[in-house]
């Protein structure tokens, strides 16, 4: 996933730990859970403890991740001195490799057990979501066929912090699983990806020297652009969508960001150099959060059940 600002230096371990966990990262675990639950409170079945259960875990398979891509990136020669990006955690030697691995490790298992938790609510086939969800995230840099090496990384987004983890938090919830869950999955599994998408953007040339064939490589900047431009606008349909199918006009308050988004792809267009671009993920990472928000919201306000 996407990179955070340099960690501090050595000796305050505990800033080490906190920027190697990328914090503007994580919205792309929270916005799912808060529309799912959002959906189910809709549909008058909120489970605040369940809903607890989902975001535990998201986040910790999000942490888990990053930990994985700051440990192969590395591995792999990703990460290298000539990388124009913020520095990472075990390439920049205030993390040992063995230590990453293990706090890698350490949290994914947290993650399986927080995870065990919700199948009293979903039942054991969580079990195979959750195995899933942990061995993508690791495969994601790491193992035989590093997904974001073969320029499948947006796919695993889009999947996981998508349609994965907002139906799940949805189902878990309400025993069901709805055609309006999986419409709202698409826009937080695209907005997810977006973050990627300016990363990818700023490393494209380490990348490319270093084998990493993500889309921007494989396809070029104007792609990413596109791809980019994409994702917000079926985000902003999105609640359009919802209006039609019989949801108040509540479930419109996303498209106040749309001034925002133009914004963020201009930005984007522009091509600017690395640092700006760090600032840019930032600012995905929070529409992202803002756009949940106020879809959550949305959903909240008082209209008909899931159709």
């Amino acid at each position: 996933m996407p990179s955070d600002p340099s960690p501090p230096a050595p000796g305050r371990s505990g800033l080490i730990w906190i920027a190697a966990a990328r914090p503007r990262t994580l919205p792309a675990a929270v916005a799912p859970v808060v529309v799912g639950s959002a959906l189910a409170a809709h549909d008058g079945r909120f489970d605040g403890l369940a809903a607890l259960l989902c975001l535990g875990f998201a986040l910790l398979i999000q942490i888990g991740t990053n930990f994985a891509n700051d440990y192969y990136d590395f591995i792999n020669g990703a990460d290298t001195a000539a990388r124009v990006g913020p520095r990472r955690a075990v390439a920049a030697g205030l993390v040992a490799p063995a230590v990453m691995r293990r706090a890698m490790i350490g949290v994914f298992a947290a993650a399986f057990a927080v995870g065990l938790g919700l199948i009293a609510w979903g039942g054991p086939w969580l079990l195979a979501i959750g195995v899933a969800s942990i061995v993508c995230g690791i495969a994601y840099t790491g193992g035989p066929f590093p997904l974001g090496y073969r320029g499948l990384g947006d796919l695993f987004v889009f999947l996981f912090f998508g349609l994965v983890a907002v139906g799940t938090t949805y189902y878990v919830q309400t025993g069901r699983l709805t055609v309006a869950a999986v419409l709202a999955a698409v826009p937080i599994g695209l907005l997810a990806a977006n973050i990627l998408v300016v990363n990818n953007y700023r490393d494209v040339d380490t990348d490319a020297a270093a084998g990493k064939r993500t889309l921007v490589v494989r396809f070029g900047r104007g792609f990413a652009r596109a791809q980019f431009a994409a994702a917000l606008g079926v985000a902003l349909a999105t609640p359009l969508v919802f209006w039609l199918r019989g949801y108040r006009p509540y479930c419109l308050l996303p498209l106040v960001l749309t001034p925002l988004a133009i914004s963020h792809y201009r930005r984007l267009r522009a091509n600017p150099p690395p640092a700006e671009l760090i600032r840019l993920l930032g600012d995905v990472g929070r529409w992202l959060a803002l756009y949940a928000g106020l879809f959550a919201v949305g959903l909240l306000g008082p209209g008909p059940g899931a159709r």
